[in-house]
């Protein structure tokens, strides 16, 4: 029994060590490997009175063109609809997608409707960068929401200009292969890092003997070793499982609007002295009426101010933390001062302005 405690014991201690590390695939991708924004322009028909009104032209002119192309011939100014909302369409086109893959499309107004909800979005094709296009959307328009109202109130919820159709993109151009026929590869770090990319070039080299080299700390050249060659995707999905401690650098960041804080792992503080006190001022105004008894024939009203003024101070002593505290002992030495997370805002502040803090500090 005392063995195999101490073996589970030995486990638990270890773990923390596994949960490090990382896969390469999650802090790391290929070159050239990418989603790609689409964008188009469209119609929402089909809404209950709530679309765009006569001032926004170009939904009408929309209209007028896709019938024509319908084979309906007609006069725009015999067109008065508040059904129809003009509409930018976007999208998501992630690599490798092939033709008849879906997407998930936003649907964005662009003039003065007042709700898509229920509308159905024409046929729309979304573009590239490159004025080609690679996918059409089609489909009804989810938005979550309501709008409703008179002349005097309404009533809102969510947001009901915007909205999506889920799956209601076909891709219909497919992107070129980046990974085909290339002898070398290219990873890119999410964060560049000399130390990262060092033991990321070494967890490759460990597996694929001299395969990958080191330009610069955001990026590694891999070589596709010649039992690979042909055989790229095998090689890709044996290298990006391999599992690497990434660093990263000491950074305090600090949100004073919700008065969040967080530390990193690396964060240190050399020895330094705080003490934190709060002093509270209460000013209490309770004026008193003065007047003159019941029907007396001279005297006036006369408004008497009273004010009571109340200060406290809370009483502290110093709290020393020691140079070269890790995260918890430097969590621990603010606790003991009682700090609420706005007033340690204050505390990291002074303490970076008094060169103790060795990291970055970032206010939002």
């Amino acid at each position: 029994m005392i063995l195999k405690s101490s073996l589970v014991l030995l486990v638990i201690l270890m773990l923390p060590q596994f949960a490090l590390a990382a896969r390469i695939k999650d802090i790391a991708a290929f070159d050239g490997v990418r989603e790609n924004q689409l964008i188009g322009y469209g119609l929402v028909v089909g809404l209950n009175g709530s679309g765009d009104s006569d001032q926004t032209k170009f939904p009408v002119q929309s209209l007028v063109g896709a019938l024509e192309r319908l084979g309906i011939t007609i006069n725009r100014s015999d067109i008065t609809v508040k059904n129809v909302a003009a509409v930018m369409v976007t999208a998501q086109l992630p690599p490798f997608a092939k033709q008849g893959n879906k997407l998930d499309v936003l649907v964005s107004s662009m003039g003065d409707a007042k709700s898509l909800a229920g509308g159905t979005l024409m046929m729309a094709p979304l573009k590239g960068a490159d004025n080609q296009v690679y996918a059409v959307a089609q489909g009804p328009v989810l938005t979550n929401s309501f709008s409703y109202g008179g002349q005097a109130t309404t009533a809102v919820k969510n947001h009901p200009t915007a909205g999506t159709v889920p799956e209601g993109a076909l891709v219909e151009r497919e992107i070129p292969n980046v990974l085909a026929n290339r002898p070398v590869l290219k990873l890119n770090l999410h964060q560049s890092d000399f130390t990262t990319a060092a033991r990321v070039a070494a967890a490759i080299n460990g597996r694929f003997q001299g395969s990958a080299s080191l330009n610069d700390p955001g990026s590694v050249q891999i070589s596709i070793p010649g039992e690979y060659q042909n055989r790229v995707v095998e090689f890709v999905a044996d290298l990006e499982r391999l599992e690497v401690n990434p660093d990263v650098m000491a950074k305090v960041v600090m949100n004073e609007r919700t008065g969040t804080i967080v530390m990193g792992e690396n964060v240190r503080i050399s020895t330094v002295a705080v003490s934190h006190g709060n002093l509270t001022v209460v000013v209490k105004e309770t004026p008193k009426v003065s007047q003159p008894a019941p029907f007396a024939k001279t005297g006036t009203t006369t408004v008497v101010p009273r004010t009571d003024l109340k200060i406290s101070e809370e009483k502290v002593n110093l709290s020393l933390v020691r140079e070269g505290a890790n995260l918890g002992e430097v969590v621990r030495g603010l606790n003991t001062l009682g700090v609420t997370p706005r007033d340690l805002l204050g505390i990291m502040q002074a303490i970076k302005a008094a060169g103790a803090l060795n990291a970055e500090l970032n206010v939002m």
